[in-house]
Parts: C-alpha cells; sequence; structure tokens
C-alpha cells in the first residue's frame, strides 16, 4: 500500500487527528510521508487548515491542498458561493500519483462523508479513490448512530468497486456510554471490515512525542502500532 483515502462517516468524526496519527507512524518508522488535501473548506486564506494541523502533530511531513473555500460547506457548494474553481478527482489522483514517486506513503484526506460533493458533476472522495485504486479507510465516531452511517458508507464503498481495510473510531469518549461501548462489539459487522484503532478523544491537545505515543498503541500493527481490539474491548463491557 502507498496510497490510502481516507474518509469519514460524517463531519468531526476525528478523520484529520487520525491522518496525523497515519503519518506520525510512518515517520516515525523512516517512511517519506505526504498528505494529500483535496479541498479545505471552513478556513480563509492564511489561516492555519487541517494540514497544519497534521504538521504540528506528525512533524514534518510533505502536504499539498488543491482547493481552500472560506465557508464550512461541502467543496461543491462553497466553491459555487464564491465564484471559485472546484476540484475534479482526476486533479485528485494526479497530484497523489505526483507525490507517490517521491514518497512511501501518500494519504488523501477527504472532506467530511464519502459522497460529499467536489464539483456540480456530483464527483466524490470515493471517484478519486476508484481513479487511484486506492483503499479507503473509514473513520467512525463512537455513539450513537455510528452503525447506520458505517454500514451506509460500507455499501457505498462496496457499491462503486471500492476496497476498505476497517474502521477507526476518531474520538473515543473518556466515559463511554452504553451505545459507545456496545458499538464496539458490533461496528466491525457495520463497516464490514476490522476495528483498525480506536483514538481517545482529545488527542489533538498532546504534545507530539505523546501524541507518536498513542498513535502506536491506538492503532493497529498493519499501521505500525500495537492496537488489539479485543484486548480493548475486553474492559469495556456491554
Amino acid at each position: 500500500m502507498s496510497v490510502l483515502v481516507i474518509t469519514g462517516t460524517g463531519t468531526e468524526v476525528g478523520k484529520t487527528v487520525v491522518v496525523a496519527a497515519l503519518a506520525a507512524l510512518a515517520a516515525a518508522d523512516g517512511r517519506r510521508v505526504a498528505v494529500l488535501k483535496p479541498a479545505q473548506t471552513g478556513i480563509a486564506e492564511g489561516e492555519p487548515g487541517d494540514l497544519a494541523e497534521v504538521v504540528r502533530l506528525a512533524g514534518q511531513v510533505t502536504t499539498r491542498e488543491l482547493r481552500r473555500y472560506p465557508e464550512p460547506l461541502a467543496p461543491a457548494t462553497a466553491a459555487r458561493r464564491v465564484g471559485a474553481p472546484t476540484v475534479h478527482p482526476s486533479e485528485v489522483a494526479a497530484a497523489a500519483v505526483a507525490l507517490d514517486s517521491t514518497h512511501d506513503l501518500v494519504l488523501v484526506e477527504g472532506a467530511g462523508g464519502l459522497l460529499v460533493h467536489f464539483d456540480d458533476e456530483g464527483t466524490t472522495i470515493a471517484d478519486a479513490a476508484w481513479a487511484l485504486n486506492a483503499p479507503v479507510l473509514v473513520v467512525a465516531h463512537a455513539g450513537l448512530g455510528t452503525l447506520n452511517m458505517t454500514a451506509l458508507t460500507a455499501e457505498a464503498l462496496l457499491h462503486r468497486g471500492l476496497e476498505s481495510p476497517g474502521v477507526i473510531i476518531g474520538r473515543w469518549p473518556t466515559t463511554p456510554d452504553l451505545a459507545a461501548l456496545c458499538n464496539l462489539q458490533d461496528l466491525p459487522e457495520a463497516a464490514g471490515g476490522p476495528l483498525l484503532g480506536v483514538l481517545p478523544d482529545g488527542a489533538a491537545t498532546l504534545p507530539r512525542q505523546e501524541f507518536l505515543d498513542m498513535a502506536r498503541t491506538s492503532l493497529s500493527p498493519w499501521f505500525g502500532g500495537t492496537f488489539d481490539p479485543d484486548k480493548f474491548a475486553a474492559p469495556h463491557t456491554c
């Protein structure tokens, strides 16, 4: 695997922090890492966006942003409102391929969920993943409603012929409720793949070295970590 697309089941699920954790682990293991953000919304020019957060947490990895829109909307809507150019999956794929030629791992972070529109033709990050023939990692939230959103995302991936290595919970609460506890068991079935990590809520506040240590214990060996879903779930009885 050299290119991995990361999507969320919605907004505010911890997608950027997961990307930073993946980047931090790979960089610490000596891999050349690039992070591509096709469309950044809700951030004005000159303000730090998701890629700045990745660098702050993971260190000096290569970053590239293709489009930026000031309003916190779907990229297609945000572009239309300010008369700015949209981003097309072919452009995303071309940028990822260019980065892949000089890096060991390219992480492509979507905007919001899998089917959020990039342009008025209705193209999405799923189309970019298809063009790249890249797997799509799903980041989900822990609580009530996540099973439906995760299952819908997995079904959309399957319908488009896209593979997914599994699902990561991006923001595990300090005090999980009953729904979150039960979702530890049920999310893999909804996702159609294994639980590959659980990141604690508030991970973005950690200093860089502590963030790296957290990433190693919170992500699967598939990514270079030590996370074991059975051991994690054992004390969290549903």
